[in-house]
């Protein structure tokens, strides 16, 4: 018996050790209760459950195994920082991702919400009026929880959109955003930052509004990495905005202290794998720490692609503070999508996504993955831009051409399309329609932004004659999730929900982590640990 690397002995309770199979599978299986990794007289390495520990051999005659370590048990709870759970009140390190037009719906961000997640609603690309509605209901559904927020996006075409959603968050105490498609800072998400910081008497500096930075290059992490600005802080003092003590504070402190790296996901992405991205940021992260001298700590999490638990279990693995999922969610029965949607997704395949042009940055040539199976927006879409890229109005493309884009994209003459999005900026922002009397290329914009945006609303409402012309934002974990749930209870659309899908993707995330930490012992592990099926979890 080989006792050189023991650290103690390990003797029977009621159950025997397990070296083979699936008695090795059913004891890794039991991530709540402590494991021990021992060896048996012909040198295979085990696990055994229960039992009585001791320093030595000493065992007093009975039978005993050469103990190499004790395992704690291990919980969901664990796998991600534990400061994650701790400053925003969750028991899981999960984020349910705030999916644009109101597709995280305040149904969703409230179920995960009383579960124990960290849910935020999907604000982006709604009107004011709307955004204030939800915000109201998730007001009176929380109560005093903190684990819930809403979703801030970089509005470059309606700066002033952004900083009234700014300053109706601020209002109605709405403590967390996820900050997305920011490119650089801007005076609204600083604003929102700073507003509330304040010095304790030990020196610490308290923050009242917590951003989740969405990222995924590191130029623009190290701009939330930074403190703000001093010239926008001190204009955003000159203006009222924030006081003198606040911009001093700001001074001092990063805007973010909780990043979301986004790799190959749903909507906008720059398709990054996660592996190759996370490590950058996390080394960035350190390097910014460091020379700052910051003390609160800042986390790195991780989304994108994040579908099945062997995603999430690798996600921590690269040291995720959290995870993010969003395009899983959008299949399920809470979301805002509508049901012929929500079907659609539930036939996608790994593969079955594609690249299109974003409504909300159209004129820059910026793409959001969308689902490719069922719908021709992509391709509709792109046609769209090339006509923008190739012309300089809506009257220099050939007569030809106009009418093809008018019976096979559009479905409407350009001039009613006009006539539609005249109607729609007249009432959002007239200033739109000065810059398109003076711009003929800005017209067109307008007139084919009006397809990209009214296309997510049409999957939204469900709009049976537009059904080919769905847009419908989806990465390649829904189809990794349509292959995991196959055959189990989560494969119909209609038993989706929200908390179960995320409750089973962190319990079989902790299997999993469970099922590597033994292997890394010497224990042969079967294949069958690495495979947890999803189950009814309370």
């Amino acid at each position: 018996m080989n006792t050189h690397n023991a650290v103690g002995a390990w003797t029977q309770g009621p159950t025997p050790p397990n070296f083979d199979g699936a008695d090795v599978l059913l004891a890794v299986q039991n991530i709540r209760e402590p494991v021990h990794v021992v060896h048996a007289p012909d040198g295979r390495v085990g696990v055994a459950l229960a039992g009585k520990v001791t320093p030595s051999e000493l065992v007093n005659g009975k039978p005993w195994f050469p103990l190499m370590a004790t395992l704690p048990p291990l919980y969901p709870e664990w796998l991600g920082d534990r400061s994650f759970c701790e400053v925003h009140g969750t028991r899981y390190p999960y984020v349910q991702g705030a999916m644009a037009n109101g597709i995280a719906t305040a149904r969703m961000v409230i179920a995960m919400c009383e579960a124990g997640f960290l849910g935020f609603f999907g604000a982006a690309g709604l009107a004011l009026p709307r955004i204030e509605a939800a915000v109201d209901e998730l007001v009176a559904a929380v109560g005093d929880r903190t684990n819930w927020g809403c979703n801030l996006i970089h509005a470059p075409q309606e700066p002033d959109l952004e900083q009234a959603t700014v300053e109706l968050y601020l209002a109605r105490g709405v403590r967390r955003i996820s900050a997305a498609a920011y490119m650089k800072l801007t005076p609204m998400v600083v604003q929102y930052a700073a507003t509330g910081l304040r010095e304790l008497p030990d020196g610490r500096i308290a923050r009242r509004n917590h951003v989740f930075a969405k990222i995924s290059r590191p130029e623009v992490a190290a701009h939330f990495l930074n403190p703000a600005p001093a010239e926008m802080l001190d204009a955003l003092v000159a203006s009222g905005k924030l006081t003198t003590d606040e911009a001093l504070l700001a001074r001092r402190v990063p805007v973010a202290e909780d990043f979301t790296v986004e790799s190959d996901s749903g909507g906008h992405t720059d398709n990054r794998p996660l592996g190759a991205l996370f490590p950058v940021i996390v080394a960035l992260r350190d390097e910014l720490v460091r020379k700052h001298g910051y003390a609160r700590p800042i986390r790195v999490g991780a989304a994108g692609g994040i579908g099945t638990p062997a995603a999430a279990a690798a996600a921590f693995s690269l040291g995720a503070a959290y995870v993010l999922t969003g395009s899983v969610n959008q299949g399920c029965v809470e979301s805002g999508l509508s049901d012929a949607g929500r079907e659609m997704l539930a036939t996608a395949g790994l593969a079955d996504v594609t690249m299109a042009p974003a409504a909300d940055m159209f004129e820059l040539g910026v793409e959001v993955q969308v689902l490719g199976r069922g719908t021709m927006f992509a391709m509709r879409g792109r046609r769209l831009h090339a006509a923008y890229a190739r012309y300089a109005s809506l009257d220099a493309i050939p007569a030809e051409e106009r009418a093809r884009l008018e019976k096979q994209v559009l479905r409407l003459t350009l001039d009613e399309v006009w006539a539609n999005t005249e109607a729609f900026w007249r009432e959002r922002d007239p200033r739109e329609l000065d810059k398109a009397a003076a711009d003929p290329k800005h017209k067109m914009a307008l007139c084919f932004r009006w397809y990209l945006g009214l296309s997510s609303r049409w999957a939204i409402t469900g709009e049976p004659t537009r059904r080919l012309d769905y847009q419908i934002w989806c990465g390649p974990a829904m189809g990794a999730f349509n292959s995991w749930v196959k055959g189990s209870h989560l494969e119909p659309v209609e038993a989706r929900r929200v908390v179960q899908v995320a409750r089973n993707l962190v319990e079989g995330a902790a299997h999993i982590t469970r099922a590597q930490q033994l292997r890394t012992y010497g224990v042969a592990v079967p294949a069958a640990a690495f495979d947890f099926r999803p189950r009814e979890l309370s």
